[in-house]
């Protein structure tokens, strides 16, 4: 799934499509959304800033409003009953204080709301965890400042403590905060971890 794309709209539709070949299906289901033999069809109801993908068995719309979204939903409901595939379709809007996806068609079921309570009540259970992660010693201190930055955007009380070898050195992030909070700051610091390497190996190679 594209999650950029999923960043920068308001309205998501997802179809769970009831297909053996999802991959065909969903290719040649795309094809069809976007070929020209449907494109006046579609262009009457479907703006053009709204963006299609997949994932698996998944096919995913994403609009800016619930109208534009309601109307994406029509012409892609129309060509999964032409192709007679079946599909489970939900509906739902970005909130941004939570930060998550709440589905609004069809309405969730009291069990599931209370798995969505049991879930954000364990995201926001306060921990402290210990994370350790390697830099050259060439860019340490963007690394740092950079890890640092995204600890205090997430509102993480956090302490380094520097564990420095011959070529490189490992940073240990003590982080205390809600759970789900450190989730983030974790794949932010794996990803960060990576970054840093392929330019440390950068800077390596223009000096040779």
């Amino acid at each position: 799934m594209d999650t950029e794309a999923a960043d920068e709209q308001d309205w998501r539709l997802q179809a769970e499509l009831e297909v053996a070949d999802a991959g065909g299906a969903l290719r040649q289901l795309l094809g069809r959304l976007r070929g020209p033999d449907l494109v006046s069809e579609i262009e009457a109801t479907v703006p053009h800033d709204v963006v299609i993908t997949h994932d698996g068995k998944l096919l995913f719309a994403y609009a800016a409003d619930e109208a534009t979204l309601a109307a994406a939903r029509s012409a892609i409901e129309g060509v999964l009953a032409h192709d007679q595939i079946g599909a489970s379709v939900r509906v739902s809007y970005w909130d941004d204080e939570p930060g998550k996806w709440r589905q609004t068609d069809p309405p969730i079921t009291e069990a599931e709301r209370q798995l969505e309570v049991a879930a954000q009540r364990d995201a926001d259970a306060i921990e402290t965890r210990t994370l350790v992660v390697s830099s050259g010693k060439m860019i340490r201190a963007e690394f740092e400042q950079s890890t640092s930055e995204l600890a205090d955007k997430l509102g993480l009380e956090h302490a380094i403590v520097e564990h420095p070898h011959l070529l490189t050195t490992q940073l240990a992030f003590t982080v205390t905060g809600p759970k789900g909070k450190i989730d983030e700051f974790a794949a932010g610091l794996a990803a960060e971890e990576r970054t840093t390497i392929r330019a440390e190996r950068a800077v390596m190679l223009s000096h040779v």
